[in-house]
């Protein structure tokens, strides 16, 4: 007798199959071990960070936007390309990561972005909302800072960690960039109390 069914079982296996990736990224000054355990076109899987699983899913919701659940809990990503790596924003902080995963493979290794978990900048182009904090004023890692709104919808950018505010470099309803600081921050020695 003919397979057509043995063949449609080898096609349905290859659809479930999952998509092992592997790299080795450069998230701001740490290295990191990731892997990515995929179902094509599930948009879901698992991902091991230095031996850590989550179980993760992911939606595109527009240009370089990402509405992904992690472990159940929900984010909105918003991912920017640049020259040597990309700026993921998320939860009001921006990361820099560089795949370092080919760095020892003699190709010529790319200057590293700046350090941007240091600064406060906008996911997207945006237009400022409101200004939380003033010159001077002294912030807690995570605290509020600016809040932009883009595409109909408000994010508050906040303290990659505590200090004091040096300089406040927009205002209200000023039309901002990605890669534009707009607080900087004086880093807090870690033994200070």
């Amino acid at each position: 007798m003919a397979e057509p069914r043995g063949m449609d079982a080898v096609t349905e296996g290859i659809a479930k199959r999952k998509t092992l990736l592997k790299y080795l990224l450069k998230i701001g000054d740490q290295i990191k071990t990731i892997q990515a355990d995929l179902t094509p076109g599930q948009r879901k899987g698992s991902v091991d960070i230095d031996g850590v699983r989550l179980d993760v899913s992911f939606c595109p919701v527009g240009n370089n936007r990402y509405h992904i659940m992690i472990d159940g809990r929900p984010y909105n990503v918003w991912i920017n390309t640049h020259d040597h790596g990309k700026q993921i924003f998320v939860n009001g902080y921006t990361l820099t990561v560089e795949d370092v995963t080919h760095a020892k493979s003699g190709r010529p290794r790319r200057k590293p972005l700046e350090e941007t978990p240091s600064n406060v900048t906008p996911p997207m182009p945006s237009v400022v909302v409101r200004v939380m904090v003033r010159e001077g004023e002294r912030v807690e890692k995570g605290q509020g800072l600016v809040v932009v709104t883009a595409m109909k919808m408000e994010t508050t950018l906040k303290a990659p960690y505590s200090g004091i505010v040096q300089k406040v470099n927009t205002q209200v309803n000023a039309k901002v960039m990605p890669g534009d600081i707009l607080v900087e921050i004086q880093k807090e020695d870690s033994g200070h109390d």
